[in-house]
């Protein structure tokens, strides 16, 4: 079995990739929704209280919002959160990944926008960016209510899309349509399967 992680930065279409392998019956690990699963863990939120502050708990529940806040206005607030959810991520994720080994899955896409970032693409077999022009990003993030301060502080807390260009297996680029980026997607499956050849070669 081969792992191949897909990524990209906010807004650059990586979602609407995942969204569309799913629906051709691809496995696809989301990250992000780990991330969720983690950050409603009593132990995470009790290191998110003793790390961050008690008000970012509250009830038995993350304070969502305002963590988000706080991270994309302070880094060092960030790399703390990160360090307390990205270990059970992984936990999580390798846990998936040995249950679809066991059962005989070909390959598995893991979807994450901090592939590089966390150096868990080290760990991966292949990995593919999903690439779009930043205006289009930009007027993408805008659709979704973000104002230009909000998008330049996310888009700063990532490593830029030129930089993981430069560092994938495969990158595909999302400045058409939504049939344009599923026929990009169609061509990364032809890719994966000369990838398992190559891969799982002695």
């Amino acid at each position: 079995m081969i792992i191949i992680g897909i990524t990209g930065i906010i807004g650059s279409g990586k979602t609407t990739a995942s969204n569309i392998l799913k629906k051709k019956g691809t496995t696809v690990i989301d990250l992000d929704a780990l991330a969720k699963k983690a950050i409603a863990l009593k132990e995470v939120q009790e290191d998110i209280t003793d790390r961050l502050g008690k008000e970012y708990v509250k009830d038995g529940a993350p304070v969502v919002d305002k963590l988000k806040e706080t991270v994309f206005m302070n880094k060092e607030k960030l790399r703390t959160l990160e360090s307390i959810i990205h270990p059970r991520v992984s936990e999580c994720l390798w846990k998936e990944i040995a249950k679809k080994r066991e059962a005989g899955t070909g390959f598995v896409i893991v979807d994450g926008p901090l592939l590089y970032e966390t150096d868990l693409h080290k760990s991966l077999d292949k990995i593919v960016v999903i690439s779009t022009e930043t205006e289009k990003i930009r007027e993408r993030l805008r659709t979704r209510g973000l104002s230009d301060n909000d998008i330049n502080m996310r888009m700063s807390n990532q490593i830029p899309l030129k930089e993981k260009e430069k560092r994938a297996d495969l990158v595909i680029f999302n400045n058409g349509t939504k049939r344009a980026l599923e026929l990009e997607v169609e061509g990364l499956l032809r890719r994966i399967k000369e990838w398992e050849v190559t891969v799982d070669a002695p």
